[in-house]
């Protein structure tokens, strides 16, 4: 009811208006967004190709069994898939770890980069553990490094002022990482999905991402795997226009969305990160442990108490989000005028992820 009556008024397009609804109204209601752990309505359960990857791959990826997972439908939205948290107990915490220890080092690219010598951002956990430990709940406490990251890209790493990949700004895409996205793009029946390029978010409770649609990777025909661990937000799915009003719909800690077919290209935001519906400082999914018995050939490693204790710090007021993409299809190559330099790109920090804060010289553009 909200959206149509939101898509009636003139003005903005109907998505910019449903955003800026989201993005500003009053948390004491949200009977509008879907939840997919109380399935109804437009929600419909979707198949899985459960013969497509082993009980053993996915114990090595830490997930349960594809047969147990829950994996649901939008009506209207065809080729779009929401997987509620399928993780083995204790198992998102080494995604959280590495995308705060390890994903963000040389050579992979930050917005920190920007803006700050290389030899300050070599190893933003070490810089930023202590005091991310010692941090108390004050506004006016200086923010660590890692507090100021905002995203980091993976593999062939995405220039944010052209909207291109380059043959040129390429490293190596993190195995484990890449073992993940396949088990689950094949239990979505893409076998043969190769994990080219990631795009790692990170939210606090003033964050947003703007409107937009994933359309700079080559080849379409693969889906778009997204990632969510930490705090809850908002995400707003639409259409193939900005007239169309977007589906609002909650995605949790675990939670995973895969965008295939028809909804590959559709506009979609994030305008609103959401304090832990459960009322806790963290979702009760990554209070579980590690089980001390992994298989064999498992990509998951264990977190130490300290490492974890400062991945919990940074998630009671923040969210981690993961992107994982195919570039180009088997064989295909850039275009010959792809650009010749990688180094030189120029990133913008505020193109694709916003974050509203008093302090900034600009004010961010929430569109």
């Amino acid at each position: 009811a909200v959206a149509a009556a939101l898509t009636r008024e003139g003005g903005e397009d109907a998505f910019r208006r449903l955003f800026r609804f989201y993005r500003q109204r009053d948390l004491s209601d949200l009977r509008g967004v879907v939840d997919f752990s109380v399935p109804g309505g437009q929600v419909f359960r979707s198949q899985l190709s459960v013969s497509s990857v082993s009980d053993q791959d996915a114990y090595r990826a830490g997930l349960q069994p594809v047969s147990q997972w829950k994996a649901y439908g939008l009506n209207g939205y065809p080729g779009f898939i929401f997987i509620l948290n399928p993780f083995l107990p204790g198992c998102q915490r080494h995604w959280v770890k590495q995308c705060l220890k390890l994903y963000p080092q040389k050579p992979n690219v930050c917005n920190l980069d920007l803006h700050m010598a290389p030899e300050k951002t070599t190893d933003l956990w070490g810089q930023s553990k202590e005091q991310l430990k010692r941090k108390g709940s004050s506004k006016r406490e200086p923010r660590s490094l890692l507090e100021k990251l905002r995203w980091v890209t993976l593999g062939y790493h995405y220039n944010w002022d052209t909207k291109k990949y380059s043959a040129n700004h390429h490293t190596p895409f993190p195995s484990d990482l890449a073992f993940l996205s396949e088990q689950v793009a094949a239990a979505c029946g893409f076998r043969g999905f190769q994990a080219q390029a990631g795009i790692l978010n990170y939210y606090h409770f003033d964050s947003s991402l703007g409107i937009h649609v994933d359309e700079s990777e080559l080849d379409h025909s693969r889906p778009l795997l997204s990632f969510s661990f930490g705090q809850s937000s908002i995400f707003l799915l639409g259409g193939l226009k900005r007239e169309e009003a977007p589906t609002a719909m909650f995605m949790h800690s675990g939670d995973i969305m895969v965008m295939s077919g028809f909804s590959r290209l559709l506009y979609h935001a994030v305008p609103r990160v959401l304090p832990n519906l459960e009322g806790t400082a963290l979702p009760s999914c990554l209070d579980q442990a590690l089980s001390s018995d992994l298989p064999a050939g498992s990509v998951i490693e264990h977190s130490s108490d300290e490492d974890w204790q400062v991945c919990a710090k940074y998630l009671q007021s923040s969210r981690i989000n993961m992107t994982i993409r195919q570039v180009l299809a088997e064989g295909q190559k850039f275009p010959e005028k792809s650009e010749t330099n990688g180094k030189s790109q120029a990133f913008s920090e505020d193109s694709h992820h916003q974050q509203n804060n008093k302090v900034k010289r600009h004010k961010p553009n929430t569109d």
